[in-house]
């Protein structure tokens, strides 16, 4: 009998919540069965409807709109935004703010009746790679602002709401979306500041305070979430639940603090929010009481491609660099791009580069075509990016020597604005266990559906049938899934590798599932590897997609494509085996009991345990 775990019960509590979100969502469709890739390779299925063919969702009007936007948008970044400025006065002036006000830059996806752009989240796509390309710290000052601090208006706004706060949004008036506290980073259940309803239910009356809010002491108007003290109808009892609402600085009670001193992104306002009574409208509540949680979820993974989008521009232009100094600088008599290692580091940036890029423009195109199934894709496009983008950046760093470390030449600056990636908008830590235990529930689901069918399988012969010739062919390798009608013809073999990935994932999760039970929640070593399993797997479906679309289409760059995208899915496929076979193996197992006794040595005595060779 499989024994299959109630996986929540667990689960710390806004992680849980956030899973549930997920999976929740699927039952809102009609159907429990996802169309997403990811989601049911944790079944060992292939779900290809939003990998291939590569998305373009884009007409001949919305292509032409976005190219008169390219050209403006370029010109601001060569002719008047000026990154060093920016960086060493952390700030940007007004002049420049105008201009991107001017642009419409600040309103990119607000429905062009209530003063934005109207562009779908592809075009935003474009745009935003741009900004990447060109200065980060701008890039958050306008990300800020309209991928997470008025997007759930947009999202969640009522007719009334939209109508009054959207025109603003893109005619001058900054947004911040405030969620983060003291107490709470990637834990968003924790808030604490609190909002208290009137007796007559007029308004409430927050209280509380945020930290590193972006744009948090220019914004004038804000999403922020506090707990709200509601009664169960049923029971009668009082909890506090999160609720979103609409802030205006103008209601009064709203103060910040200085900006902060950071690492990079520095010319990106970040403060302190303080709310001191600040009375709230009863018709500013966003998505209904309670229903913050939800709320700032969605903002969040609706979000994320974007940031995708943005570090692939950020990864070409590092590229661009260290490609000039390497094909100029001569050493032992040779320019460097002709020796080996130098060749390696090219090959690999460009191959993260275009891993990145296809993901960020699969998952928009996805959701332009009004998928509601891409949330997983949507985390791995950002955990992906934020790593890969550190590594091209840190490796042109590499390339240009002694040059690359000088201000002069512009990537510490671009290192250092890159650091926050992997921590803001969910650390990719956090989302690394939020694509394990997602998938691992939607697999879970399954199974407990298969342990209901046993018990009546006169009413079940279906589903029973199906799934024993599913197992029968995987055992023995017969008939086994394919998409090699998918994809070109010369990445057949490639294709191959992708679906065997898959194939062996769904065996090992239900293998998991069954040594564990409930008790998968709390080993963080082995979600981990689950998790960069699946990153790897869905990079293979999206390079192999985009690159057969590009060699179908006769696209120039095609066989430079087909090579990146040969070599990706030969390594990616073998450090998928590698993970699922580490997290099986006795040996590996121990490694981990090892880790983490080595780590309670070190949190013991408050650092390093060893002493100095010298006896010190």
């Amino acid at each position: 009998m499989i024994r299959v775990p109630k996986i929540f019960a667990l689960v710390p509590k806004s992680l849980r919540k956030i899973v549930d979100l997920n999976v929740r969502c699927l039952a809102t469709q009609g159907s429990k069965e996802s169309q997403s890739f990811t989601m049911n390779m944790f079944r060992g299925q292939l779900q290809t409807n939003q990998v291939f063919p590569y998305p373009k969702p884009l007409n001949e009007e919305q292509e032409e709109i976005l190219n008169m936007l390219v050209d403006p948008m370029e010109t601001f970044f060569k002719e008047v935004n000026n990154p060093f400025k920016n960086d060493e006065n952390a700030s940007i002036d007004k002049d420049t703010l105008k201009s991107l006000w001017d642009l419409g830059a600040f309103g990119i996806q607000v429905p062009q009746d209530l003063g934005g752009l109207g562009l779908n989240n592809t075009q935003y796509a474009r745009l935003v790679e741009i900004v990447g390309y060109n200065d980060l710290g701008v890039g958050i000052t306008l990300g800020a602002h309209q991928s997470i601090g008025f997007k759930g208006i947009l999202l969640f706004g009522t007719p009334e709401q939209k109508k009054k706060y959207l025109p603003r949004v893109t005619s001058g008036s900054v947004a911040a979306f405030c969620l983060t506290e003291p107490s709470c980073g990637s834990d968003a259940g924790a808030v604490r500041s609190k909002a208290i309803k009137s007796t007559d239910g007029s308004h409430y009356i927050l209280n509380g305070s945020k930290i590193w809010i972006s744009n948090g002491g220019l914004a004038e108007i804000m999403t922020v979430f506090a707990q709200v003290p509601i009664k169960d109808p049923i029971t009668g009892e009082t909890k506090d639940k999160v609720t979103a609402f609409i802030v205006e600085r103008a209601f009064g009670g709203v103060t910040n603090g200085p900006p902060e001193n950071k690492m990079g992104i520095k010319c990106s306002n970040t403060t302190e929010v303080y709310y001191e009574d600040v009375k709230i409208p009863a018709e500013n509540l966003l998505g209904g009481e309670g229903q913050g949680f939800k709320v700032a979820m969605q903002i969040l993974n609706n979000g994320r491609f974007g940031m995708g989008a943005a570090l692939s521009g950020t990864m070409q232009s590092c590229i661009k660099k260290a490609t000039e100094h390497a094909v100029q600088r001569v050493q032992f008599g040779r320019t460097i791009n002709n020796y080996g290692t130098i060749q390696e580091k090219l090959a690999r940036m460009s191959m993260l580069q275009y891993i990145t890029q296809s993901v960020a423009y699969m998952v928009s195109g996805n959701m332009d075509t009004g998928s509601q199934d891409y949330h997983l894709e949507a985390a791995i496009s950002k955990v992906f990016a934020s790593e890969s983008a550190w590594w091209v950046c840190d490796e042109a760093i590499q390339i240009l020597g002694g040059m690359g470390f000088m201000k002069a030449t512009g990537l510490e600056r671009v290192l250092r604005d890159l650091r926050i990636f992997r921590i803001f908008e969910g650390t990719n830590d956090i989302l690394r266990l939020f694509i394990a235990l997602t998938g691992i529930q939607y697999a879970g689901s399954h199974l407990k559906e298969l342990q209901k069918a046993f018990k009546n399988p006169t009413a079940n012969l279906g589903l029973i049938a199906e799934e024993v010739s599913r197992r029968a062919t995987r055992v023995i390798g017969l008939n086994s899934p394919s998409i090699a009608h998918l994809v070109h013809p010369s990445l057949a073999d490639s294709a191959d590798l992708c679906v065997k990935s898959v194939e062996s994932f769904g065996s090992v999760i239900e293998s998991i599932l069954v040594k564990y039970g409930k008790g998968i929640v709390d080993e963080q070593f082995i979600l981990n590897r689950l998790a960069q399993a699946a990153i790897d797997t869905y990079t293979m479906a999206a390079v192999l997609s985009r690159a057969s679309a590009s060699l179908t289409n006769n696209v120039s760059s095609a066989e430079h494509e087909l090579l990146m995208a040969q070599v990706w899915c030969t390594e990616a496929s073998s450090r998928v085996a590698e993970n699922l076979k580490a997290v099986g193996t006795t040996k590996n197992l121990d490694v981990y009991t090892k880790l983490s006794k080595i780590s309670r040595n070190i949190c013991d005595v408050g650092g390093v345990v060893q002493k100095n060779p010298l006896g010190f």
